[in-house]
C-alpha cells in the first residue's frame, strides 16, 4: 500500500475535508467525462468550495450501511478474506490523488470495492459488463495503492449479487494520471474547466445563478454570436431529425392499421390505445380558488430565450 494520510480511524468530517483537498475515486470518472451524473465543472466547484460535495444523501447512506454486508458476502462466495483500511491513502508522487478504498484483500495485491445499485441497472452488470465509472474508480484506486487487481462486489436490486475482477491497466492509469494532473492544475489556478452539455453542468449553473441580480444589459462579443448561430443550426437540425423520425413512425403506424401489435424477425411492435386522465387545474382554480391557493407551491427557474434584433 502507498503512503497513508492518516493511519488512525478517520471521522466522516475528516473524510469530507480530505476529499475536498484531493481527487478521489468517485471524482475520477467525472473528471474524465465518463460519469453520467456528474460533470468536470461540478467536481471543480466542489474542490474550490463553491458548492457542497453533496455526499449526504440516501444513496450514500444505504451504500455505507450495506457495505459490510456486501464485503461479507464476497468473503463467503470467494473464500477470500478482506479487511477494512481506516485511512485515506495518498499517491506517493501525486499527493492530490487520494483513495478511500472499501477493503484490502488479504494475501493478494488486490482491493475490493463494494457497490449497491437498483434493479433498473442490472443490464449494466450483465455478463462481463461493468459500469464505466466504476472501472475508472478502481483503476484510480490501483494507481494510488499500487495494487495489481481490483474486485467489485455489487448487490443489485437487493436480490442479485455480482462479483467482477478488474486487472490493473497501466496504459489507462497513465492516461488517468495525466487527466487528473491537468484537472488539479485548474483547481490550483482557479481556472474553471470548459462547460459541457451534460445535465450535471446545467444543474450546477442553476445552483450558481438561480436568479438575476441586475437589470443591466450585458454586452457580449462576436464569439457569443458564433455560439448562438451554432446553437440555432442545431435547433434546425433537431427539428428536421424529429420530423424524419415522425415520418418513419407514421409509416409504421399506417402498416399496422387496425392491428395493435406486429412482429418482424428482429422487433416486436405495439401501437396501443392509451387512456389518461389529467387534472383540470384551470377549472379547479375557478371553482375552488382558496383550496387551489392553499395547495399550490410556487417555484422559479430561469428560461433562456434567444431572438434576433436589438
Amino acid at each position: 500500500m502507498q503512503k497513508l494520510l492518516d493511519t488512525k480511524r478517520i471521522s466522516y468530517e475528516e473524510w469530507k475535508k480530505a476529499r475536498k483537498n484531493g481527487i478521489g475515486g468517485s471524482d475520477a470518472a467525472a473528471i474524465a467525462g465518463l460519469n453520467r451524473f456528474k460533470s468536470p465543472l461540478a467536481v471543480y466547484l466542489e474542490k474550490i468550495g463553491e458548492v457542497d460535495n453533496n455526499v449526504d444523501n440516501e444513496y450514500v447512506y444505504w451504500g455505507s450501511v450495506l457495505e459490510d454486508l456486501v464485503a461479507k458476502e464476497f468473503e463467503k462466495r470467494t473464500g477470500k478474506k478482506v479487511h477494512k483500511v481506516n485511512a485515506i491513502l495518498v499517491h506517493p508522487e501525486y499527493p492530490f490523488m487520494i483513495a478511500n478504498i472499501d477493503r484490502k484483500v488479504v494475501g493478494e495485491d488486490a482491493i475490493l470495492e463494494c457497490k449497491t445499485t437498483s434493479a433498473w441497472n442490472a443490464k449494466e452488470w450483465k455478463d462481463d459488463e461493468v459500469p464505466q465509472e466504476y472501472i475508472i474508480q478502481v483503476q484510480h484506486y490501483m494507481a494510488v495503492t499500487g495494487a495489481k487487481k481490483a474486485y467489485i462486489a455489487a448487490l443489485i436490486g437487493g436480490n442479485h449479487f455480482e462479483i467482477k475482477e478488474i486487472e490493473r491497466d497501466d496504459e489507462l492509469i497513465e492516461s488517468l494520471i495525466q487527466i487528473e494532473k491537468d484537472f488539479w492544475h485548474l483547481v490550483e489556478t482557479k481556472t474553471p474547466p470548459d462547460i459541457d452539455g451534460s445535465k450535471a453542468s446545467s444543474e450546477i449553473l442553476n445552483i450558481l445563478y438561480p436568479a438575476p441580480t441586475t437589470d443591466e444589459i450585458l454586452s457580449l462579443g462576436g464569439d457569443v454570436e458564433k455560439l448562438i448561430e451554432e446553437r440555432n443550426a442545431l435547433v434546425d437540425q433537431i427539428k428536421q431529425l424529429d420530423e424524419m423520425k415522425t415520418e418513419k413512425e407514421n409509416k409504421i403506424k399506417a402498416l399496422l392499421g387496425e392491428h395493435e401489435t406486429a412482429r418482424t424477425n428482429k422487433y416486436f411492435i405495439s401501437w396501443k390505445a392509451i387512456t389518461s386522465k389529467r387534472f383540470d387545474s384551470k377549472s379547479f382554480k375557478k371553482d375552488y380558488k382558496d383550496l387551489y391557493d392553499k395547495y399550490t407551491k410556487e417555484s422559479s427557474y430561469r428560461r433562456l430565450t434567444i431572438k434576433e434584433g436589438m
